[in-house]
């Protein structure tokens, strides 16, 4: 999805479609929103009959032959939907002063890190399969060429001892160790296991290679301390025998937004 920035610099007459509340089943949550322009949409307050009554609401407002400030719509059989709650939606006209807040609500939304180490084939494309996804993602790597042709949302680190970079990740973030070296990859584990306060860390390879580790680990200090159980290995789970790369981004980028919300549902209780 474009930015908001790119969108309000190609769209800059829109309106600004939010929830206000909710009743029973929605498809979205209160303080969802979404940007309508004459001819382009940004984000969605949930798609199906409800939405495109919205959409067509807003752009009587931007065209001035109608459209209401407000509307309360029932996401039943008389639209077309089997929700069966409610929505209330509020619809404002950019301005400055909106635009400003917008960008603001945004910058100051904290996104989940999640944190690849390596940017070989299932790198890259896991960094495509998380690049449209609420997520901030960082790409670490100790070869300059594999950092090209990474999504433009995604970050990228190059650096000369990766392993280092692990104590910095924020609390309830995710790791994902992917290099092109086994030996690297224990020692970033080793680095990621050793924090108690991570959503998420995975590694790639193979039931052989999560003995091989684990093997290590015990020598190195940190497999009596129950570090294995907190290890996904291999990433992207066993229901799906297809390997190639861009199969097991999505099982792992399903794995990563799980752990995520799991943890900060345990965090938040």
């Amino acid at each position: 999805m474009t930015d908001l920035h790119t969108f309000l610099a190609a769209h800059p007459e829109s309106v600004l479609v939010d929830i206000t509340g909710t009743q029973g089943s929605t498809p979205r949550e209160a303080g969802a929103f979404m940007l309508v322009s004459p001819t382009a949409l940004w984000s969605t307050i949930g798609g199906g009959q409800f939405e495109f009554m919205a959409i067509a609401n807003a752009r009587e407002m931007l065209a001035g032959t109608g459209g209401a400030l407000t509307m309360d719509i029932p996401l039943g059989p008389e639209i077309g939907q089997c929700c069966g709650g409610r929505t209330q939606l509020r619809f404002r006209r950019l301005t400055k002063t909106l635009t400003d807040e917008l960008e603001a609500r945004l910058a100051g939304e904290r996104l989940p890190e999640v944190f690849l180490f390596g940017a070989g084939h299932v790198g890259r494309a896991l960094a495509a399969a998380l690049a449209p996804l609420p997520l901030s993602v960082t790409v670490v790597e100790t070869r300059q060429q594999e950092l090209a042709n990474l999504p433009d949302e995604t970050r990228a680190r190059l650096v000369p001892m990766p392993e280092a970079l692990v104590k910095d990740i924020p609390a309830g973030g995710a790791v994902v160790i992917l290099t092109h070296d086994h030996a690297l990859d224990f020692l970033i584990a080793r680095e990621a296991l050793a924090r108690t306060d991570l959503a998420y860390t995975g590694m790639i390879g193979s039931a052989t290679k999560r003995a091989t580790f684990a093997s290590w680990l015990s020598r190195e200090g940190g497999g009596e301390r129950g570090w294995m159980e907190r290890l996904t290995l291999p990433i992207g789970g066993s229901a799906v025998s297809d390997k190639r790369p861009e199969v097991i981004a999505a099982m792992t980028a399903a794995e990563i937004l799980i752990a995520l919300a799991t943890y900060s549902m345990r965090s938040s209780s």
